[in-house]
């Protein structure tokens, strides 16, 4: 619920924001971008919160946060209004969504977390197939506000109280360990270091281009879709279908990996999610003129997008190493969260621009060159 009516809202209701607001299309997704980019800021803030055993405090009240600006929206009077709002909500991400959540749960299980991990992302996976549909529906019956509306209230009401009971536990798991957070950074002094000392290895600089690369498709293609298919003459229900489509389709990727996981190594899985990326968009341009295109669009979106969220951590173990794992990683998360929040007004400038054959046209590019770095990195690191 709260992917769904933080992140997914945007997306899916982007045509709608653009008829009720007079708000440019460029606006807008600058606007969103500047979101995912407060996102981007308090994310580390949140973490270190997370590791001094204040995790319940900071998914609860984020999800509180995120509900209460969400209902603001549907008053919101003017650009900086809305922009502020979606600044708070982008708060509000930083400190509910799945780097917080995920620091969470690795403080909790440990070595044991991948497991949890991949369970919440297969639930979370429905949260685009959540968003589109009932934001379509609901605008249609109680106008553009409504879902805004129903979202935040389901988000106070619900999935606040389940991430404060959910977070409390975990956390109560931590505490037998007797490892105060405090102390256990303290016996780690070297691993900043080691995380700067990685910034000079070829295959972090491949690596961070990959993400990058991932994230900048992913992000283009979700937050633009129904435009691009309104552009492209497709039948609006249609299109809504095909995004609400993506949520399973990542669930079904992720499964897929579960089932022949012991049978492929990490890497392998990882070249074939972008693989899969760089063909959905070849499915999305040829849907224009074949509409039934947009079935492979949707199950390789999503299904690329699903897993590589999972072997993104898998595949910078194997490639880098484990020791200083938390400093290397979080340093790639830099570009990939700079890739992400960028992608709303990229798209959009590109668009105006050239149009959406363009937007696709560069999508396909990056995608290419998003499979050719991880390629390159995996060779490093095999190398070294």
């Amino acid at each position: 619920m709260v992917w769904a009516g933080l992140y997914y809202m945007f997306p899916a209701m982007i045509l709608r924001f653009e008829a009720a607001t007079g708000l440019a299309r460029t606006d807008l997704s600058a606007v969103f971008t500047l979101s995912i980019g407060f996102s981007a800021l308090c994310s580390p803030i949140a973490g270190r919160l997370i590791d001094r055993g204040h995790g319940p405090r900071v998914l609860a009240g984020s999800a509180g946060l995120g509900g209460v600006a969400l209902a603001g929206l549907a008053v919101a009077d003017g650009f900086w209004s809305f922009a502020a709002l979606w600044a708070v909500i982008g708060l509000a991400m930083g400190g509910a969504l799945y780097i917080p959540c995920f620091s969470l749960v690795t403080r909790a299980r440990g070595p044991g977390a991948r497991r949890a991990i991949t369970l919440i992302t297969l639930v979370a996976g429905f949260a685009g197939t959540l968003a589109f549909p009932c934001a379509h529906l609901l605008s249609d019956l109680l106008g553009w506000r409504g879902p805004l509306i129903v979202f935040s209230a389901l988000i106070l009401g619900i999935a606040l109280p389940l991430a404060g009971m959910a977070a409390r536990r975990l956390e109560a798991e931590y505490a037998p360990r007797g490892v105060p957070a405090d102390e256990a950074h303290e016996t780690h002094p070297t691993e900043p270091d080691r995380g700067l000392r990685y910034m000079t290895h070829p295959s972090f600089w491949l690596l961070a281009v990959c993400f990058a690369a991932l994230a900048l498709t992913h992000g283009i293609c979700v937050t633009h879709l129904l435009p691009i298919l309104e552009e492209r003459a497709v039948d609006p229900d249609i299109a809504v279908l095909a995004a609400a489509a993506i949520g399973p389709m990542q669930v079904l990727g992720r499964l897929a990996m579960l089932a022949v996981e012991h049978r492929v190594t990490n890497r392998a899985i990882t070249l074939a999610c972008f693989l899969a990326l760089a063909l959905a968009v070849l499915a999305l341009m040829a849907a224009a003129a074949t509409p039934l295109m947009l079935l492979p669009f949707v199950a390789l979106l999503g299904s690329g997008a699903g897993v590589s969220s999972i072997m993104k951590p898998v595949v910078t173990r194997d490639i880098l190493g484990e020791e200083g794992f938390g400093a290397v990683s979080g340093a790639l998360a830099v570009p990939f969260l700079a890739a992400f929040a960028l992608a709303p007004v990229a798209g959009a400038l590109i668009w105006r621009t050239g149009g959406y054959d363009l937007v696709l046209q560069t999508l396909l590019a990056v995608s290419v060159i998003g499979l050719t770095a991880f390629a390159f990195a995996s060779r490093k690191g095999r190398e070294t």
